[in-house]
């Protein structure tokens, strides 16, 4: 976390971006039905009182379907105390399974047991069994543990190579070598050891904000480089970080994320990091990549300085074709949106999307684009809150526990901010870290979970999202990776074309569902759906009904229906 920029940076952000007009239909509400649910796990992240970094960064959340009945099912990671972890730390993680829309702790039958103190989590088919297996970042060491097939998990990480020991934070996994078997990039944030460094307080070593006494931020601590590693297709992974061209300087990883932004067929990674620059590396489809973070116009803000990114989300905002990232910052400083130009080249469109000005007074972790509404545009939901217990105390207006941010697309590049009494239960204010994203009860509209530090999670159902129609995919691959990480999806319906991809990971320290959900309007079907694999090949299908999820096998060239 970055201290506070300039105030003639942060005045400028926020005179630039003009109020969006009203878009007309109603928005839809979210509630919290947390405990409705069973979902009550509170998450651990120290002690509360901010005295060492390690505290106060929090813990994320998955969907994915473990036990591949239909429905998605949910892990939330888990931190611990110091003095607790000295003594083997807490459970990593929580399982739950969703029966029937009411989710079930499995944690203990699962054989996802080990302790420590937990990050994040993302999920891909490795080995390509057809079974979804789980990747959790640590304070070292990480876990991967193989899905068996019968409701349990084994632990393979050290064997397979990934049992990374430093501070992992965010993952992702992606083919970027399209060989079939997917790959995986690892962010770490910082060496952290608690004999060391000096506690809040510490006589000699206090380090202040304004009159407030802090915590020692990462720009004092030494930065641990992020890691690479390719899938062998033999369940075990080479670290290639360095010769693939994965040259990180040890910046604070954050957010990271496959995606391919320059539409060529090839999955390129960016990765948001705290108080340096943002990295962009371009897949150059010879197995090594460059990085084009400052060329690109992705590494820093309009104003050419370094921010703290947080969190990440990845979509295609304006419809344009390309994949646009939105990343989240500290308070008193904006989010930042970078637009998508093509040829891997991005404009700071923070203002002109009047993205900037709500979120200054906010402290941004995860983050996520989805159609919420269902009329064909994503919106964007952020999670909020400050590492600053006591914050309050300062007269910026700034405080610890900050409401959620949800922003309504408007079709024409501009965001509208939906107000309090739109929003409910989101507007409650709440220490929040990461987001993650499903449509868990598969009745057509993007539910989300935020996880709370020392508190339960908010579990927010979608309620309206589906008065306007929909469609959602889940593809599989055959000779690409099974999960299909990397699938361009396009379809033509009301006179637009929308495209998505199959992502792993994403948002902060999260999972997103990997099933590609596309809000209709009021098209009752898709003109044409056009598929390109993540070997290149692709595919089109022709006049597909909306209103359901569909399964759709690479190489059949048909639509089955899916869960």
């Amino acid at each position: 976390m970055t201290g506070i920029p300039p105030p003639s940076i942060w005045l400028l952000a926020a005179f630039v971006a003009a109020p969006a007009a009203a878009q007309t239909g109603a928005f839809p509400d979210f509630v919290d039905v947390s405990a409705e649910l069973g979902v009550t796990l509170v998450n651990v992240s120290g002690e509360g009182n901010a005295d060492y970094i390690i505290e106060v960064n929090g813990n994320g959340a998955g969907f994915f379907d473990y036990d591949d009945d239909g429905d998605v099912d949910l892990l939330v990671t888990n931190g611990s105390t110091l003095e607790r972890y000295r003594e083997g730390g807490d459970p990593l993680a929580t399982l739950y399974e969703n029966a029937d829309g009411v989710f079930r702790d499995v944690t203990a039958a699962s054989g996802l047991n080990d302790t420590g103190w937990g990050f994040g989590v993302c999920v891909a088919d490795y080995d390509n069994d057809g079974r979804s297996d789980v990747y959790l970042t640590a304070w070292g060491p990480n876990k991967l543990y193989r899905n068996l097939g019968n409701g349990r998990f084994e632990e393979t990480g050290e064997g397979a190579g990934v049992a990374d020991g430093g501070w992992g934070t965010n993952c992702a996994f992606g083919d970027y070598d399209r060989d079939g078997d997917v790959d995986l990039y690892v962010a770490n944030y910082l060496t952290f050891d608690d004999e060391v460094i000096p506690r809040r307080g510490d006589p000699g070593n206090e380090l202040y904000l304004g009159e407030l006494e802090v915590m020692i931020g990462p720009l004092s601590l030494p930065g641990e480089s992020d890691v690479l590693y390719r899938n062998d297709g033999n369940g075990a992974f080479t670290d290639v970080t360095a010769a693939s061209g994965i040259d990180d300087p040890g910046h604070f990883g954050f957010g990271v994320q496959f995606s391919d932004f320059d539409n060529d067929g090839w999955t390129d990674i960016y990765v948001a990091n705290d108080s340096t620059e943002n990295l962009m590396f371009r897949n150059d489809r010879d197995g090594t990549f460059s990085e084009i973070g400052l060329i690109s116009g992705t590494s820093v803000s309009l104003m050419g300085y370094a921010q703290a990114g947080m969190g990440l989300a990845v979509a295609d905002y304006d419809g344009n074709g390309y994949f646009d990232i939105f990343v989240t910052n500290f308070s008193q400083d904006t989010n930042t949106l970078y637009r998508n130009l093509g040829d891997m080249l991005f404009t700071d469109a923070t203002a002109a999307s009047a993205t900037g000005a709500p979120s200054r007074l906010h402290l941004g972790w995860g983050a996520g684009f989805a159609d919420l509404d269902n009329d064909g545009w994503v919106d964007l939901f952020v999670a909020n809150g400050h590492v600053y217990p006591n914050i309050g105390e300062l007269d910026l207006g700034v405080r610890h526990l900050q409401p959620k941010e949800i922003y309504r697309n408007l079709g024409d590049g501009r965001f509208e901010a939906i107000a309090a009494e739109q929003a409910g239960d989101p507007a409650i204010p709440k220490p929040a870290r990461g987001a993650a994203f499903a449509d868990y009860d598969n009745d057509g509209d993007v539910d989300v979970i935020a996880i709370n530090m020392n508190e339960g999670p908010s579990f927010y159902r979608n309620e309206g999202g589906n008065r306007n129609r929909w469609i959602g995919f889940r593809l599989v691959g055959v000779s690409s990776n099974r999960d299909a990480i990397g699938a361009r999806v396009e379809i033509d319906a009301g006179g637009r074309t929308q495209s998505a991809e199959v992502r792993s990971g994403g948002s902060y320290l999260s999972h997103n569902d990997m099933r590609v959900h596309f809000g209709l309007g009021d098209a009752d079907a898709v003109d044409r759906v056009r598929v390109r694999w993540p070997d290149g090949e692709s595919e089109e299908l022709q006049g597909v009904a909306g209103g359901r999820y569909w399964l759709v096998r690479e190489g059949e060239g048909r639509v089955i229906p899916g869960p």
